[in-house]
């Protein structure tokens, strides 16, 4: 019979232990409605994938300034946590299974009420330099779930979190820039966010969690391959 979602195995004593401290980190978050419904996660990943992400180093031209307000600008130099980069560092992989396992689809639903049935796993490595910023968007669409991550060591980085906005574009909230918090959000149409422009003294990485559904066609993208 075919499984509902697509899920991998993860069945090492790391894989587990993830697990079990994503499902306490979801159960602890922190929920808002200002200014629309999202949560604050705290400790989202292991220790040992923050290492990995931040000791990686992609081709220059991955580090992205201004880009006119939109990552798509940009496409084919955007970094992701594909079989490729799991195949090369088992700390990586293990953060995939995590996200990827029934156990966190299941936490994640029964935080927000968001179905990830017949939906993908993808993870993007955004790594930014002063100058960038976001216009207002609203992440709808084949994007199921969004889950933002700041994975900045800089000083100042704790002012460089994501501006939760309004339909007018105006920031109501700054997100968390913290590191290895959590921003997590259903998208729909009220769910306006972007990066103000603000100086950005160093590197602003982060990590881009999305689960997204069938007609997603940037497959090369995905952590595991396609939706079932």
């Amino acid at each position: 019979m075919m499984q509902t979602t697509q899920t991998r195995s993860c069945d090492t004593d790391a894989c587990a232990a993830a697990i079990g401290a994503f499902r306490t980190t979801v159960a602890t978050s922190l929920e808002s409605d200002i200014p629309f419904r999202h949560w604050t996660l705290e400790n989202v990943i292991p220790a040992e994938a923050c290492e990995a992400l931040v000791a990686w180093q992609p081709a220059e031209g991955s580090v992205a300034g201004d880009t006119g307000g939109r990552r798509e600008t940009r496409n084919g130099a955007r970094v992701f946590v594909e079989p490729g980069a799991r195949a090369r560092d088992a700390r990586l992989d293990v953060m995939a299974r995590m996200f990827d396992s029934p156990e966190a689809r299941a936490a994640i639903t029964s935080l927000c009420g968001t179905s990830l049935d017949h939906t993908a796993l993808r993870l993007e490595l955004s790594l930014d330099t002063d100058g960038f910023w976001l216009e207002p968007h609203t992440d709808i669409g084949a994007k199921k779930l969004t889950l933002l991550i700041p994975l900045s060591v800089h000083p100042e980085a704790e002012q460089w979190g994501t501006d939760l906005m309004n339909a007018a574009g105006e920031s109501v909230v700054r997100s968390s820039g913290r590191f290895n918090t959590g921003t997590l959000f259903v998208p729909g149409d009220d769910t306006w966010h972007g990066f103000a422009p603000r100086p950005i003294e160093g590197l602003r990485r982060g990590l881009i969690v999305n689960f997204v559904d069938s007609s997603w066609r940037a497959t090369h993208e995905l952590a595991f391959g396609p939706a079932i």
